[in-house]
């Protein structure tokens, strides 16, 4: 053991600061692209017209079953073969986006049927339309739901970036694969990579699931629901303020309203 840890890693900081800032970057544009993507998939396959369901259905089965590797081949040497050349960077990026999105639109899916018809029914009932009702019924319920699972995708993502040194795309593990090359120590430099991408997931899991206990425990992440809940527990508190005065556990609609005003 005394032998291992002859790399000289401070000639290569600079180079391993450069592929770590790529991997972020490959994780970051893929996930996001993958969530919209995953999003509209999902939707497609919750739609009431078979066209959409049929082609939404046969991509997140074409996605789902086909490596992730064989995805990354076909996306920078295939389409390279057809005429249609992509920088690594953009190759990488789309792999990563159609072959996730496939998975969460599964999760995405599944969270948003998991909200019950009645809260549907009763948005329809207070006249708000089918945008509203979306984005501020159903959507909110489903991003609880389908929390766990997009979380454990950001992780594999992040982890599934080290495939794209086959095309060499200057991340993490193609900067350990140069490395290896110039030093002969392939054990100490796989090691050192292995420990980057554990320092990187791990902490990156444990805040996120700390985020979903958070959400499961109904605090409001956003400034907007934040200010919503600090009115509505004032409005409360001056309710039930007003409740003690009057020596009395019911309020008249009138009284209510000049509470509220």
């Amino acid at each position: 053991m005394s032998g291992l840890f002859q790399v000289p890693w401070s000639d290569y900081r600079s180079d391993l600061l450069d592929a770590l800032a790529r991997t972020v970057s490959y994780t970051a544009v893929s996930f996001a692209g993958a969530v919209l993507l995953g999003l509209a998939v999902a939707l497609l396959r919750l739609s009431k017209a078979w066209p959409a369901r049929a082609v939404a259905a046969v991509y997140t089965e074409v996605f789902k079953n086909v490596p992730l590797l064989a995805i990354i081949f076909l996306t920078y040497f295939g389409l390279a073969s057809a005429g249609i050349r992509l920088d690594v960077f953009t190759a990488g990026c789309l792999s990563l986006v159609v072959f996730y999105a496939a998975y969460l639109s599964e999760i995405f899916r599944s969270a948003i049927s998991g909200v019950h018809a009645g809260q549907t029914e009763a948005g329809e009932a207070l006249g708000i339309g089918k945008v509203g009702i979306f984005g501020h019924v159903v959507l909110p319920q489903a991003v609880r739901q389908a929390l766990p699972g997009t979380n454990t995708m950001l992780v594999d993502l992040l982890k599934s970036t080290s495939l794209l040194v086959t095309v060499s795309a200057a991340e993490l593990m193609s900067e350990g694969r140069l490395i290896t090359s110039a030093t002969f120590r392939a054990l100490e430099v796989y090691l050192v990579i292995s420990a980057i991408y554990f320092a990187l997931c791990y902490p990156l899991s444990q805040l996120l699931l700390l985020l979903e206990r958070k959400v499961r425990a109904g605090v409001p992440l956003s400034p907007w629901r934040r200010r919503r809940v600090r009115a509505a527990r004032a409005l409360l508190a001056a309710d039930l303020s007003g409740d003690t005065k009057t020596g009395s556990g019911f309020r008249t609609d009138p009284e209510r309203k000049e509470a509220a005003v």
